[in-house]
């Protein structure tokens, strides 16, 4: 993965996209020749604050480029290009062959809505881990794990639609966020209690028995992670045989049932937070062929008497973008 090579600060998803496709692909383009070019003290002046203190310095950020230099060679040809809308960023990304490595090598920017750098990394393409349950149908009767709209941030088979698919336990998992107005949060965005799922109450998605759970992990702030504990404060739940659902980043001492506890399809687990390897307050969701993330198998997740985009789907996957709810009665 390189992962030295990955400098992505994404991590307050703040402020709406202004700018237009072609603009940013110009803004994209612009950067990516001075990066490769070694031009990098005006890339650095372009940075917003939080990007430029998770660099660190001007000198990091060279030594940064230095390495990829070093594990990656040189670009030689342009592969594709492109403009997407990321929530409320502009982002534009770059696919490239280059010198040392096989594998095409994606350069993405995100920029603001005053075209500030706001996010940026240079990593090899993500594929999607093979999988031999592409097709596997749910064995759970399974809910929406919260009651009302949520939006699909992440999720879907597909590498483009679902960053986890390329984590084998988390082939098919989820990231939901509630937006209003297009945005996930109103008023100040460092401020946890602004965001419109904070401290929503998640919900058992089926029938089943806690087998793990956290709770005392702190919130982090906007703008920080914690690496060390990705899932935050989390519920483990048995459901099916071999059917494991993981639910995290739930608020700290929020969560009201005790390991070995059995629950029933829509109790309350806890409250949406911001705890773990997180960017902002989001619900985590996926299922898994076993209770141990480092070993499991995912799979996918059929919700049944759902809407999506407020249409009736008696049983489905929602997939990244969509706007999903429980149907009403």
């Amino acid at each position: 993965m390189h992962r030295a090579l990955t400098t992505a600060l994404l991590a307050s998803l703040s402020m709406p996209v202004i700018a237009q496709n072609s603009d940013t692909l110009d803004m994209g383009r612009e950067r990516s020749e001075a990066f490769l070019a070694g031009d990098l003290e005006p890339i650095w002046e372009d940075m917003t604050p939080q990007m430029q203190d998770g660099l660190g310095s001007l000198d990091d950020f060279s030594a940064f480029r230095q390495q990829v230099v070093t594990d990656l060679g040189e670009e030689t040809a342009v592969l594709d290009e492109q403009f997407t809308a990321e929530g409320d960023f502009g982002v534009y990304t770059r696919v490239g062959e280059w010198s040392l490595l096989d594998t095409p090598i994606v350069m993405q920017w995100s920029f603001d809505s005053g075209g500030m750098i706001a996010g940026f990394f240079v990593q090899p393409q993500p594929q999607a881990a093979p999988s031999a349950y592409l097709d596997y149908q749910t064995g759970t009767d399974l809910r929406l794990p919260f009651e009302g709209e949520w939006f699909v941030f992440w999720g879907g088979h597909d590498i483009a639609d679902n960053y986890h698919a390329a984590d084998p336990a988390q082939r098919f998992a989820y990231d939901f966020v509630v937006r209003e107005d297009g945005r996930s949060y109103s008023g100040d965005p460092q401020r946890l209690e602004n965001y419109h799922c904070w401290g929503r109450e998640i919900l058992a998605p089926a029938d089943g028995q806690v087998i793990a759970m956290v709770n005392d992990l702190a919130d982090q702030p906007i703008g920080e992670t914690d690496a060390e504990n990705p899932a935050g404060n989390h519920v483990i739940l048995a459901l099916a045989d071999n059917e494991f659902a993981f639910l995290a980043h739930m608020q700290q001492d929020t969560i009201t049932v005790q390991r070995g506890q059995e629950v029933s399809a829509g109790d309350v687990l806890g409250l949406c937070g911001n705890s773990g390897n997180t960017s902002e307050p989001h619900l985590h969701f996926h299922l898994q062929t076993t209770p141990d993330l480092s070993e499991g198998e995912g799979l996918p997740a059929q919700f049944q008497n759902i809407e999506i985009d407020g249409e009736p789907v008696a049983r489905g996957e929602p997939v990244r973008g969509q706007t999903v709810a429980p149907a009403t009665p």
